[in-house]
């Protein structure tokens, strides 16, 4: 008898241990650790498969036609290729382009003028924003109470059926959480699986003199904000984060988006003006003018050859995770709800 009871304790045990190691949350040990605060907000699957079938469901905007994806597309690295500027109800056209969406939980602050300082409240600003979802949670939270599939959606994840904006908005967080882009042939090359070929070494030479004091590796950015010289859109009249600082130095500043899937998350820049890596190399290779605003590793004009140009974009490639890019668990299945 006192063996069996051991034996039990023990399969317990295991299971508990299964049941942690398949909820932790992982990530390569060359990634830095993560900001987002993982143990205020608990990784269940069931979480995962709440926020995902949010993130896909029009119910979330005023006229149930716009949902987070309408935006942010899973095979572009959940950013807008269709568009320069996002699109929302009614036709409305927003004044920024929509960024990527995955390494989020190294992120302290979002949106290209860093206006929002929590992931968990992050869904808040396109839903309530009334060129994108133009919503309120609290009418949001009255239609997902009239849906049973939602109910059990909820039990599923939380224990009950009681769906509140916390909760909600979590579960959004806990699929954002999950999608961690780190399958690249550049981190096949970090870990040593493969070597990169001349072209691809070149280009990585190359980003590591010009590129990698803003996008800075693994991440492939710093998460700063800053000014590249971009000639002002007269029609947007976007201050950047001057309007979230007021602060007269960040003029025209922009948080430096990761270069992990370029390849596949065009157009490029905060309004979304350059459409190929080619129109991008060519702005980078021409600024240099002195700008005390501007980051000095900017001042000086990077003056790449044609075939330099080339190895930088073969570089830039190597970040392209198709694996992340087409999986099937980060889009939608009706079966999911």
């Amino acid at each position: 008898m006192k063996n069996k009871l051991i034996l039990l304790s023990v399969l317990l045990l295991c299971i508990a241990f299964v049941s942690i190691n398949k909820n932790a949350f992982k990530y390569p040990k060359y990634f830095p650790k993560p900001v987002y605060a993982l143990e205020n907000n608990n990784r269940t699957e069931f979480k995962i498969e709440l926020g995902r079938v949010l993130f896909y469901d029009p119910i979330l905007s005023k006229d149930n036609s716009i949902s987070c994806a309408s935006c942010h597309n899973p095979y572009n690295a959940f950013a807008h290729v269709d568009h320069s500027l996002s699109h929302g109800i009614n036709d409305k056209i927003g004044k920024r382009n929509a960024p990527v969406l995955f390494n989020l939980a190294w992120q302290k602050s979002f949106m290209w003028d860093g206006a929002i300082n929590h992931l968990d409240v992050q869904a808040l600003a396109p839903i309530t924003h009334p060129d994108e979802m133009g919503e309120t949670i609290s009418n949001v939270l009255l239609k997902l109470n009239r849906s049973q599939s939602y109910k059990q959606l909820f039990y599923k994840a939380y224990g009950d059926s009681l769906i509140n904006s916390e909760r909600t908005l979590k579960s959004i967080s806990q699929f954002l959480l999950s999608l961690i882009s780190s399958n690249s042939r550049y981190d096949s090359m970090v870990l040593g699986k493969i070597k990169f070929n001349t072209k691809e070494q070149n280009g990585y030479r190359l980003f590591q003199l010009h590129c990698n004091t803003c996008h800075r590796e693994p991440l492939f950015t710093d998460f700063t904000f800053q000014s590249n010289r971009l000639s002002i859109d007269t029609s947007l009249n976007d201050l950047g984060r001057y309007s979230v600082s007021l602060l007269p130095r960040d003029s025209f500043k922009f948080k430096v988006p990761t270069l992990r899937n370029i390849e596949f998350s065009y157009p490029y820049m905060h309004d979304g003006r350059f459409k190929t890596l080619a129109q991008v190399m060519n702005h980078y290779n021409s600024i240099g003018l002195i700008n005390e605003n501007i980051l000095k590793e900017l001042r000086k004009v990077m003056k790449l050859s044609s075939n330099e140009k080339v190895d930088l974009i073969a570089f830039l490639k190597t970040l392209t995770d198709k694996k992340f890019l087409f999986d099937a668990k980060h889009t939608y299945s009706k079966n999911n709800k």
